[in-house]
C-alpha cells in the first residue's frame, strides 16, 4: 500500500504560522524552521504578558494613588486603610485618575476618609 501522506493539511498548518510570522525581521519571516521558533517563543510571550499587564496598571494606579493621598498628608497604606474603614467602593483605577485628573475631586474623598 502506498504511503499516504496529508499535505494538504500540512501546507495549511505551515501557512498559517507563517502568516503570523509575517513582519519579523530577516529569516525569522521566510525560513520555516526559524519563522516557527520565532512565532512559538512570541506566542509565548504575548501569554505571559498578558498576565504582566494587570500587574503593572495596579503598580502604576498605586504610585498614583500615593502620590495624591502624600499631597494631602496620607500615606497610600494609611489612605487605603481609611477608605475601606469608611466603606469607599471606588477600586484603584478610578482613584488613581481622580488623582490624576480630577485633585480637587480626589481631595474631597481624601478628607472624607481621613
Amino acid at each position: 500500500m502506498p504511503r499516504s501522506v496529508n499535505s494538504v493539511a500540512s501546507r495549511a498548518r505551515r501557512k498559517k504560522l507563517m502568516k503570523l510570522a509575517k513582519g519579523y525581521f530577516g529569516r525569522r519571516k521566510n525560513v520555516w524552521t526559524v519563522a516557527k521558533n520565532a512565532v512559538e517563543k512570541g506566542l509565548v510571550y504575548a501569554y505571559r504578558d498578558r498576565r504582566q499587564k494587570k500587574r503593572n496598571f495596579r503598580a502604576l494606579w498605586i504610585q498614583r494613588i500615593n502620590a495624591g493621598a502624600r499631597l494631602h498628608g496620607m500615606s497610600y497604606s494609611q489612605f487605603m486603610g481609611a477608605a475601606k474603614k469608611a466603606g469607599l467602593e471606588l477600586n484603584r483605577k478610578v482613584l488613581a485618575d481622580l488623582a490624576m485628573n480630577h485633585p480637587d475631586a480626589f481631595k474631597a474623598i481624601v478628607e472624607k476618609v481621613k
